[in-house]
C-alpha cells in the first residue's frame, strides 16, 4: 500500500513538472488555482462567522465573490453576468500592467547588480592608480600604493584581472587590510582587451601599473596588455605614466616600445639576480634595500633646492640635519655621489633620501663635524671568491654572470642540483659565458638530503646562495619555497655542528614564507615578487627613481655599500653622525646610514638606521658597519 502510494505521489510530481514545462501560462494557471484554492475557502469561513452577513444563500455567495475579489484585486463587481465580467477583465489588465512594470523594473535591477556584482561598471575617477594583472604582487604593489596615499584625503588605486570581483576584494580586504583614505576598486575582465581596459578610466588616470602573473606567458601577456593600453589611449597626450615588468630580457625592448617613450619596463629577473649577489658579497645589504624600497620606512625624494644653487655637492651633504643627500638629478639624468666639488646648478635638483613624514628643510650641520677621522690603510688584496649556489632556476644563469662581473680572478661557483639533463646543459653554458675569471662546477645532489649537504665543505665558503624552483603551472606560487626551507633547516643544523653562522643568502617566492624560515636574525632573504612590487611602487610616484634603482642595483657604477667603521672615525670614541658624513665625503662616498652589530635584537631592523640626525652621537666600535652611497672599491 505505502510502494503504491508513493507511486502516485511520483506520478503527481511527475505530471505537475510536466505542466510546468509549457512555459509562463501554465505557472500563471497553477498561482491563479493556488491563489482560489485558498482565498475563496478563506473568505467563506469569514462570511459564514460574521454575525453581521446577510441571511440568504445567494446574498452570503456575493459577499464571499465581494471578498474574494477585493482581496485579489479583483473588483468584487456584483450584478449583471456581463458587468461582473467585465470588471473581472480590467482587473486582469490592470494586473498584468502591474506584474509587467513591476517585472521589468526587478530585472532591470538585477542586471545591474549583476553588472556591479561582476565587476563592469564603468570607474568615474580622476588621478588614480590603475593596476592590472593579479598575481602575489598585487598585495605589494596596493598595499605599498595604500601607504603611499595615507596623507591625501581622497585617493583611489582600481584593480583589473581576469578574476571574480568578490574575490578579489575578499583577497585584497584580508592580505592589505585597512585601506585608510583610499578607496579600493576592483573590476573584473581580460585586461588585453581595450574595451574591458575603458572600465578604468585609464586616461584619466595618473599612473598605470601592469603586472605579470605566474604563468610561463606571463611575458608575452604584459605585452599584449601594455599594447591594449595603447589602444585605450588614442591620441591621448598627456598619457599617465606606465610601469610594467617583464621576467626575460627578450621581451624587455618589445615591452618598452609598447609601453611608450614615458613608460618604464622592469626586468624583475636581473634585478633579483643582481641583489643576490650584491647581498651574498656584503651581508645585510637587503635589509638596507628593503628599508629604501618600502613607503612605511625612508624614500628617495627628488627636491629643488634654490638655496644651494652655486655651492658644492660636498656642502649640500651637510646641509641637512634629518635627510641624507646622495646624488642631483640633472636634464633628467641621476648624478649618484657625483665628485664633492661639483657645482650645484639652477636646473639641478637633489635627490634626498628622507622620512615620509619629515619635512626637507635647510640646516646647516658642519659644525657638528669632529676631527675623529681616520686615515684608510692600503686596500688589502682582493682573494678569489668561493659561492656555493644550492638549487638551480630560471635566475641562476643570471647570478652566475652577475658573479662573474667583479670577480676576482680564480674565483669558483659550486653548484649542487639534482636537475635533469637540460639544468646539465644550463649550467655548462653557465659556465662557457662565465670565461677565464669564474670556474662553474656541478655537482649532482638532492639539497635536501642532510648527506648531500655533509660532504660539502660549507665553512671554506665565502657566501651560500639558496634557490627555490620555478613556479608550475597550475601549482601554489609558494611551492618553490618547499625546499628551500627544508634546506635552511638543514644548513641551520650545519651551524650549530660548526659552532657560527654560515653567510646564508635565500631566495623566496611567497614574502609569507619569510617569518617560517629557519635563518639568523638579519640574514639576507630575497623575495622576487615583493621586491619588484616594491620598485613598481616607487617608480610610479616618480619616474626619475627608474634611473636611480637601475644605477643602484646594477654590477657597475655607484651602488649601496656597507663599509667598515674604522674607516671613517676612530673606534671606542663617541662622535656625531656628521662626522662619519663628512669622512664619507672625503672618500668620494655618501654616507646615509650605519648598522650596529651590538643591537641585532632591535626588532625587524637587526641594528640597522637609515638617515640618522647628523646630530646624534654615538659610540663608535669595530664590529660596527655605515652604509654608503658610492663606487664599489672591488
Amino acid at each position: 500500500m505505502g510502494r503504491r502510494r508513493s507511486r502516485l505521489g511520483d506520478r503527481a510530481r511527475y505530471w505537475f513538472d510536466s505542466t510546468l514545462s509549457y512555459g509562463a501560462l501554465a505557472l500563471v494557471g497553477w498561482l491563479a488555482l493556488l491563489c482560489l484554492a485558498v482565498v475563496v475557502p478563506a473568505s467563506a469561513v469569514l462570511v459564514w462567522t460574521d454575525p453581521e452577513a446577510p441571511a440568504s444563500l445567494p446574498d452570503r455567495l456575493a459577499a464571499v465573490w465581494r471578498l474574494t475579489g477585493e482581496t485579489l484585486r479583483l473588483g468584487g463587481t456584483t450584478g449583471a453576468p456581463l458587468r461582473v465580467a467585465v470588471s473581472v477583465l480590467l482587473a486582469l489588465i490592470t494586473l498584468l500592467y502591474v506584474s509587467t512594470l513591476v517585472g521589468l523594473i526587478t530585472t532591470a535591477l538585477t542586471e545591474h547588480l549583476m553588472a556591479l556584482r561582476r565587476g563592469r561598471s564603468t570607474v568615474l575617477e580622476r588621478g588614480h592608480a590603475v593596476v592590472l594583472g593579479w598575481s602575489e604582487q598585487v598585495f605589494t604593489v596596493v598595499g605599498e600604493l595604500v601607504a603611499a596615499n595615507a596623507n591625501q584625503h581622497r585617493a583611489a588605486v582600481v584593480v583589473l584581472a581576469d578574476r571574480d570581483k568578490t574575490d578579489m576584494e575578499e583577497a585584497l580586504a584580508t592580505k592589505v587590510g585597512p585601506a585608510g583614505a583610499t578607496r579600493l576598486i576592483c573590476r573584473s575582465g581580460p585586461v588585453t582587451d581595450p574595451a574591458v581596459l575603458a572600465l578604468t578610466s585609464p586616461a584619466e588616470a595618473e599612473v598605470v601599473l601592469v603586472l605579470p602573473h605566474d604563468r610561463p606567458d606571463a611575458d608575452a601577456e604584459v605585452v599584449k596588455t601594455l599594447l591594449a593600453l595603447g589602444r585605450a589611449l588614442p591620441g591621448r597626450t598627456p598619457r599617465p605614466a606606465v610601469v610594467a615588468a617583464v621576467r626575460n630580457d627578450r621581451y624587455r625592448l618589445a615591452a618598452a616600445l609598447a609601453a611608450g617613450a614615458d613608460g618604464v619596463v622592469l626586468e624583475s629577473d636581473t634585478i633579483t639576480a643582481r641583489l643576490i649577489v650584491q647581498a651574498a658579497r656584503h651581508p645585510g645589504l637587503s635589509l638596507v634595500h628593503r628599508e629604501l624600497l618600502d613607503f612605511a620606512g625612508h624614500e628617495f625624494y627628488v627636491i629643488a633646492e634654490p638655496g644651494l644653487v652655486g655651492r658644492s655637492f660636498g656642502e649640500a651633504l651637510l646641509s641637512y640635519a634629518t635627510s641624507s643627500v646622495v646624488g642631483l638629478v640633472r636634464e633628467g639624468a641621476p648624478l649618484l655621489g657625483p665628485p664633492p666639488r661639483t657645482r650645484i646648478r639652477p636646473d639641478d635638483r637633489l635627490l634626498v633620501i628622507s622620512h615620509d613624514d619629515d619635512p626637507v628643510g635647510l640646516e646647516e650641520c658642519a659644525a657638528l663635524v669632529e676631527e675623529a677621522v681616520t686615515v684608510c690603510g692600503p686596500r688589502a688584496p682582493q682573494r678569489p671568491e668561493r659561492v656555493l649556489l644550492l638549487g638551480w632556476n630560471r635566475r641562476a644563469p643570471l647570478i652566475v654572470d652577475q658573479l662573474r662581473r667583479g670577480a676576482p680572478p680564480r674565483s669558483a661557483v659550486d653548484v649542487v642540483t639534482d636537475g635533469d639533463e637540460a639544468t646539465a646543459r644550463q649550467v655548462a653554458d653557465a659556465d662557457r659565458d662565465a670565461g677565464a675569471r669564474l670556474t662553474l662546477t656541478l655537482h649532482r645532489g638532492d639539497v635536501t638530503r642532510p648527506a648531500t649537504l655533509r660532504h660539502l665543505d660549507i665553512g671554506s665558503y665565502d657566501s651560500v646562495i639558496v634557490l627555490g624552483g620555478d613556479p608550475a603551472p597550475g601549482r601554489p606560487s609558494g611551492e618553490p619555497d618547499d625546499q628551500t626551507l627544508v634546506t635552511l633547516l638543514l644548513l641551520r643544523d650545519l651551524e650549530r655542528t660548526l659552532g657560527r653562522e654560515l653567510p646564508v643568502v635565500t631566495e623566496l617566492v611567497d614574502d609569507r614564507n619569510r617569518a617560517l624560515a629557519p635563518i639568523s636574525p638579519g640574514a639576507d632573504v630575497i623575495v622576487s615578487g615583493k621586491l619588484i612590487g616594491l620598485l613598481m611602487a616607487q617608480i610610479s610616484q616618480n619616474r626619475y627613481l627608474a634611473a636611480v634603482f637601475e644605477e643602484l642595483f646594477s654590477a657597475e657604477g655607484s651602488g649601496v655599500h656597507l663599509r667598515p667603521a674604522t674607516e671613517y672615525v676612530l673606534p671606542d670614541r663617541e662622535t656625531a653622525f656628521a662626522t662619519v658624513v663628512a669622512a664619507a665625503r672625503d672618500r668620494g662616498e655618501c654616507a646615509i646610514g650605519y648598522r650596529s652589530h651590538d643591537d641585532m635584537s632591535n626588532g625587524p631592523a637587526y641594528g640597522l638606521r637609515i638617515n640618522p640626525p647628523k646630530s646624534e652621537h654615538r659610540c663608535w666600535t669595530a664590529r660596527d658597519e655605515v652604509v654608503v652611497v658610492g663606487e664599489d672599491r672591488g
